[in-house]
């Protein structure tokens, strides 16, 4: 596997010193949080014994929590924070002391949690042990993989609490309003073309994955259909109906089954990990053709300081894109103040990245260097439990597929500030972005150079560049910045650059 040899020394410096940066950010992020607890905790002001004071800050770290020497009734809790002075962000209240609400949301934190965990978690998950064996062929190897999951999914959800912070800040409710109300309405093209951008390549990463999946699924039924056939029957005959669908309300509920669907993908991956069908002998083995079956060599975590790591890198940073979302789950909260928004964010994002550690590990694991771009591929036409997998996989795809269609067309539409939308205008035009759309899909022969290379030019401008840049100007605004709010600005400004950085590193590579 020649991608998994080590790079010149250069190339090991630099992916070292990037994924130190990322640590060092993450542990100054703690410790500003603990230089704020201690300023608040050792303030002289005295608070009623039942006075509970909840500050706004940022994700993601737990509570810190202590008595007040004065009551020890009395507590001072500080949520989740790498933010310094967040509660001057927005209105106080007095008795609780929270952020003001500033929306009218009915959503309690149990369904946000929910929402927001099935938007992070999508079938991109399914492409993350092959960004493991672009580097590494050991098992060692998913060591590093599972650290840099986890960072880099710090570093996302401290995006993702950066943009409601700002949309609280500037009493907005969209990412490019957020944009315009902080740095300037003449440039708010920017994010909103990125995040346009961003859905048309979500839709071309599901129609290479409904190619794969549905001509295996055909495979184990005993036809042998080329992807080609089998994408533009699909495109022609379910996705065209469903993109030129005028109400797409009663497709909602079947988003459900991918989350469904994601859970039990886990589960039999964990059950044939452990029973060895796929190893040396076992009932699968021979089933697959050489490329796809379990491979090991000797390059386990040294591997992650060579350039191919940033393969993941940038597959990363698609998978956690659910941040053009943010200013819609903050609005919508019911009682939507800073640390309930902070509680939501942060729950979501331990839990995805959970889920993505454990997935992503299990297929490498399982099938080492061999791993697909899409690793359900890596499994047996014959294997019923993993068939039933792909089965949800592809039903939960093709759903979801007019959601996040309609979504890229109707912003095209925005951004071209193309009013007259008639019908026959719409259909012709669904017709026309379908059909660019699915040509791409059978031209481009691994959706996860797709992921990687939209995470690491888009991904990484909206997860980690626009918030910093517009926390920055929100900041700047404020009559008077705290030390630690300029301190967090220069944070802020270091997880972007940390964020161009990884960029780079993936689109070069």
């Amino acid at each position: 596997h020649s991608s998994n040899r080590l790079e010149p020394t250069t190339t090991i410096v630099t992916s070292s010193m990037m994924m130190r940066i990322a640590t060092g950010l993450v542990l100054a992020l703690v410790a500003l949080e603990s230089a704020r607890a201690f300023a608040l905790t050792s303030s002289s002001r005295v608070y009623p014994p039942t006075t509970t004071i909840r500050l706004a800050t940022s994700p993601p770290f737990p509570f810190l929590v202590a008595s007040s020497p004065n009551n020890p009734k009395s507590r001072v809790v500080l949520q989740e924070s790498a933010a310094a002075a967040a509660a001057e962000e927005v209105p106080q209240e007095d008795g609780e002391g929270e952020s003001a609400a500033t929306g009218g949301g009915t959503a309690t934190i149990s369904d946000e949690v929910f929402n927001l965990v099935k938007g992070i978690v999508g079938a991109g998950v399914l492409t993350l042990p092959s960004g493991i064996a672009a580097f590494g062929n050991a098992p060692s190897a998913a060591v590093p993989a599972i650290f840099l999951i986890t960072i880099i999914g710090l570093l996302s959800a401290y995006g993702f609490g950066l943009i409601g912070r700002c949309c609280a800040l500037t009493k907005t409710t969209s990412y490019r309003n957020a944009w315009g109300a902080s740095i300037s309405p003449k440039s708010d093209w920017i994010p909103a073309w990125s995040v346009t951008l961003k859905t048309v390549f979500a839709t071309l990463a599901y129609s290479m994955i409904l190619k794969d999946t549905f001509a295996s699924l055909l495979l184990a039924a005993g036809y042998n259909v080329s992807k080609t056939i089998v994408l533009l029957g699909i495109t022609g005959t379910i996705l065209l109906p469903l993109c030129l669908l005028k109400d797409l309300s009663s497709l909602a509920p079947f988003s459900l089954l991918g989350s469904l669907g994601m859970i039990y993908t886990a589960i039999a991956m964990f059950i044939r990990y452990m029973d060895k069908s796929y190893g040396i002998g076992g009932r699968f083995a021979t089933d697959l053709p050489a490329a796809l079956q379990p491979a090991f060599g000797s390059v386990g975590a040294a591997g992650a300081f060579t350039a191919s790591s940033s393969i993941l890198v940038g597959m990363l940073s698609t998978a956690y894109m659910a941040h053009f979302n943010a200013p819609k789950f903050y609005t919508e909260l019911k009682n939507n103040t800073i640390p309930r928004y902070l509680t939501v964010v942060n729950t979501s994002f331990a839990a995805s990245i959970s889920i993505f550690a454990t997935m992503a590990s299990l297929g490498f694991l399982t099938f080492g260097a061999s791993s697909s771009g899409l690793i359900l591929n890596n499994y047996s036409p014959k294997d019923k439990l993993m068939g039933l997998s792909k089965i949800a996989v592809a039903l939960s795809l093709v759903f979801s597929y007019p959601l996040a269609f309609v979504g890229a067309r109707d912003g095209l539409l925005d951004l071209l500030k193309i009013k007259n939308r008639t019908n026959s205008f719409l259909n012709s035009l669904t017709v026309g972005i379908l059909g660019t759309i699915t040509a791409a899909a059978l031209v481009i022969p691994d959706v996860s150079f797709v992921l990687a290379f939209a995470g690491s030019t888009l991904g990484n401008a909206l997860i980690y560049v626009f918030p910093a840049l517009m926390f920055r100007a929100a900041i700047n605004k404020l009559p008077k910045a705290t030390k630690l709010q300029k301190f967090e600005v220069k944070a802020a400004l270091t997880s972007a650059a940390l964020g161009i950085g990884f960029g780079v590193m993936g689109v070069v590579k």
